[in-house]
């Protein structure tokens, strides 16, 4: 009569037969699983990263583009050079043809004679590199363009409609006893006092000024 074969050990039975060794993989496997179970995410945390460090790359790249733009051409401090000039005028005369005129307010506040106020001429050359800087410049963001459409350009037009009024070519036209408007840059008050004033601020800022020099529009003193 044939013998029965002894039973097959489970996982379970510990350390004895040849179970024991399965069981001890078994739960080193399970512990290796645990360990690296943490680890399957990190692909994705690294591809975050990534993206995070590239936009702030962007974003620091951006600033320093819009720090060595340089600075936009001065109409008040032009060279005295009619090329250099009749250049600028001619590149803010087809910007102001192109967008400026586009927006009806502006159109409304710019009078015919906004040529002759050098200060106006000031306001819409600044305002044409901000928008070129928005819309063209290295930094070109919509942030900046939101910026020159909700505050320069309304700020540009609501002084030029100060600085102008109703004024027209006819107000600038010479009239018998009539005075020549905007002559020229009138003179800086105090401008005998200059060195007085620096020295002062340099050397004794915490005494009293000196004494403003008399004036002859004051009258003589009594």
């Amino acid at each position: 009569m044939t013998p029965n074969p002894p039973p097959i050990p489970s996982p379970s039975s510990g350390e004895e037969g040849w179970s024991g060794p399965v069981a001890g993989l078994a739960r080193l496997v399970d512990g290796l699983r645990r360990d690296v179970d943490p680890l399957t995410s990190l692909p994705t945390r690294v591809e975050e990263l990534a993206e995070v460090l590239a936009r702030l790359s962007g974003t620091v790249a951006s600033i320093a583009n819009r720090r060595n733009a340089g600075p936009a051409p001065s109409w008040l401090l032009a060279p005295e050079d009619p090329e250099n000039t009749t250049t600028l005028l001619d590149q803010l005369g087809g910007w102001l043809q192109a967008i400026y005129l586009r927006y009806p307010d502006g159109a409304a506040a710019l009078s015919d004679c906004w040529l002759w106020h050098p200060d106006v001429v000031e306001e819409l050359v600044w305002l044409m590199h901000a928008w070129s800087a928005a819309y063209q410049g290295p930094a070109a963001s919509v942030a900046l363009a939101g910026d020159w459409h909700d505050r320069q350009r309304p700020g540009v037009v609501r002084r030029i409609r100060q600085a102008v009024g109703s004024c027209s070519r006819d107000r600038h036209r010479d009239r018998p006893g009539r005075p020549p408007l905007h002559a020229g840059c009138p003179d800086l008050p105090g401008a005998d006092q200059l060195a007085d004033i620096a020295g002062w601020w340099a050397t004794a800022r915490d005494t009293t000024p000196p004494e403003p020099a008399h004036t002859a529009a004051e009258g003589a003193w009594t």
